[in-house]
């Protein structure tokens, strides 16, 4: 029996509240919130729809909704009830592991610094964190038993020792258990340890360099060595972890997507120091945007299940309901949350940190391998082949207005791209921005030693670019009298818009025009992208070969006082060559504006 959506409409309200959209044996598919029910019910049956909503609407059965007192109410029923009923069409978050924690003892004498998985009312102590993830935890703990030598043995093998363990023997523990050092040193590491979880190593750095200088004055050289060794160990410590600042938490969102996968990570921040990240590959049910989407997870990720909910919660896409959301997340924590997409400073590198961890997790679940066969197998359907397809190339062109024009060819196999076999050509000789000319040299070169034996042979050429650069390729197999390669140029839409793309196979009158949610529409848009993403990695470089000369002689506003502290903080030029913008900002006498100023001169 079919839903009668104009019946069920007469009788919906238009108050705030909450749908469950169910099928014939009265499972629920979907459910979502609406700040007017009426409208927002009505906008499933007007036409208009993606694929994946005309889905979720032919199965719908029956529609209930609950009526709440405001949108805010109906978000926290919406959240709860999609944890506990997990419909197939809502974003659904797999999560339920409670966040580690570092633990430090106040009874003991000597604390250890102990990782726990959860608070526990009867510990007399300090807890650091959350943590991310256990990893965090022991990588942190690792790093402080390297620099403080604080010990990370339990108590009963602690009150048990006659000698020092093997601890002390690799110089990762004090061997306070057999009163090599005081109770009141001990308890100074252990405090310059917390700092440093806590994101104040600036701070101990100082009270090092201090007691440094005061171990020198008074001849006691082998003390001042040894708290030389810690600010040298701190100052790597600050490099690697160069979002630290004076303060603030955040957990900080970002979602990366390309055609058939996406992935979100959630950065933890937490008094200023990045902790680390978790990543998360929802289903995209309904096939929202990327900003749509983002605003469900967030609104699962803490309303859904119990959080610990920091004072800032930063996104990389505005997120649609994000006025409501705040004040729902505000509600839930008994005090203001700030929600915010544009940043500036610290929160902007957090933000980038967060993206470059989403990027780098796609780049990974696009590459796997069962899906990648999945993809040439679905590829080769498509084109109606009966080879199974091994080897497919693609090639693109980069330049700035016909300046340091760069080809590019990457190589894919069904276990991913392949790139020990990918080529940047230099094009020289054609008139500037002429892509025909430059694309028929790329191939000519490439093809020309194929011919005579060198490399080898693709099962399928891709050209980016349509029409144009299909008729080019076939030129140059005729002239080179290849015939055993196949042939597709990918043309981008009218509206440019992923998922619109037209194939042209072997001639310009031969289309194929595949679904948006094709696997192997998506293994042409993921070649064809990395094509686009090493031509310009190969044009850039190209064209900031010259910038990357310079010196420091060379920079404006960087005299010989100011290159001397450069080079003593950084041990070198070179040093100071892969210092960031941050790390170069630490530096006295160096502003934020200048250390941008060096890093551009020595970066391009």
């Amino acid at each position: 029996m079919n839903f009668d959506a104009k019946q069920f409409l007469r009788t919906v309200s238009s108050a705030p509240g909450v749908y469950r959209m169910l099928d014939d044996q009265g499972n629920t598919l979907y459910i979502g919130k609406a700040k007017r029910l009426k409208p927002r019910l009505a906008s499933y049956f007007r036409g208009n729809l993606n694929a994946k909503t005309q889905a979720l609407v032919s199965r719908i059965a029956d529609i209930q909704t609950t009526v709440t007192r405001s949108e805010t109410e109906a978000l926290l029923l919406e959240q709860s009830l999609i944890k506990e009923l997990r419909p197939p069409y809502n974003i659904l978050l797999r999560d339920d592991k409670s966040y580690p924690f570092v633990f430090v003892s106040d009874r003991h004498p000597y604390p250890a610094l102990e990782y726990k998985r959860a608070r526990s009312r009867r510990d007399d102590g300090r807890y650091l964190g959350p943590y991310p993830s256990s990893t965090a935890v022991r990588e942190s703990l690792s790093l402080m038993q390297k620099i403080f030598k604080t010990r990370n043995c339990e108590d009963s093998v602690f009150d048990n020792r006659s000698r020092p363990c093997l601890q002390y023997q690799i110089n990762r523990c004090s061997a306070p258990c057999v009163g090599y050092i005081s109770e009141d040193d001990y308890r100074r590491d252990v405090e310059h340890a917390i700092m440093c979880l806590q994101g104040k190593s600036e701070q101990v750095t100082d009270d090092l360099t201090r007691a440094m200088e005061t171990a020198s004055k008074a001849l006691d050289f082998e003390e001042a060595a040894r708290l030389r060794d810690q600010i040298q160990q701190l100052r790597q410590l600050q490099s690697r972890q160069f979002v630290d600042t004076d303060g603030g938490d955040a957990d900080v969102f970002a979602l990366a997507e390309r055609p058939g996968a996406l992935s979100i990570s959630v950065l933890t921040v937490r008094q200023g120091r990045m902790l680390g990240a978790r990543h998360h590959r929802p289903e995209n049910g309904l096939d929202l945007d990327s900003a749509a989407l983002l605003g469900e997870f967030v609104s699962q990720y803490y309303l859904g299940q119990q959080r610990e909910l920091p004072g800032e919660v930063i996104t990389s896409h505005p997120l649609p309901d994000g006025t409501l959301l705040q004040g729902a997340l505000s509600e839930r924590a008994g005090k203001r949350i700030r929600l915010a997409s544009e940043v500036r400073g610290h929160r902007a590198q957090w933000l980038q940190m967060a993206q470059i961890n989403a990027e780098q997790q796609l780049a990974s679940q696009l590459a796997d391998q069962s899906q990648m066969e999945k993809r040439f197998e679905t590829l080769r359907e498509a084109l109606a082949l009966e080879r199974p397809l091994q080897r497919l190339e693609c090639f693109d062109i980069s330049h700035s207005h016909g300046e340091a024009t760069v080809a590019s060819c990457v190589v894919f196999g069904t276990q991913g791209p392949i790139k020990e076999d990918y080529r940047r050509y230099n094009i020289d000789g054609v008139a500037a921005g002429d892509d025909y000319a430059a694309m028929k040299q790329a191939l000519t070169r490439r093809f020309k030693r194929m011919v005579n034996g060198e490399g080898k042979r693709p099962d399928i050429l891709l050209v980016d670019g349509g029409k144009g650069q299909l008729n080019m390729a076939r030129d140059v197999f005729a002239e080179l009298g290849i015939s055993d390669v196949g042939l597709v140029g990918v043309a981008k839409g009218i509206t440019r818009k992923p998922g619109l793309e037209t194939l042209f196979i072997e001639t310009v009158d031969s289309t194929l025009d595949l679904d948006g949610t094709s696997a192997a529409l998506h293994l042409i848009q993921h070649i064809r992208d990395e094509a686009h993403r090493f031509a310009i990695s190969g044009h850039r470089a190209k064209r900031d070969k010259r910038r990357r000369t310079s010196t420091l002689q060379d920079i404006p506003g960087v005299g010989p006082k100011r290159r001397r502290e450069l080079l003593r903080f950084f041990g070198g030029l070179q040093g100071v060559r892969k210092a960031s913008r941050d790390e170069l900002a630490r530096v006295p006498g160096i502003s934020a504006s200048l250390a941008t100023t060096i890093h551009q001169a020595l970066h391009g």
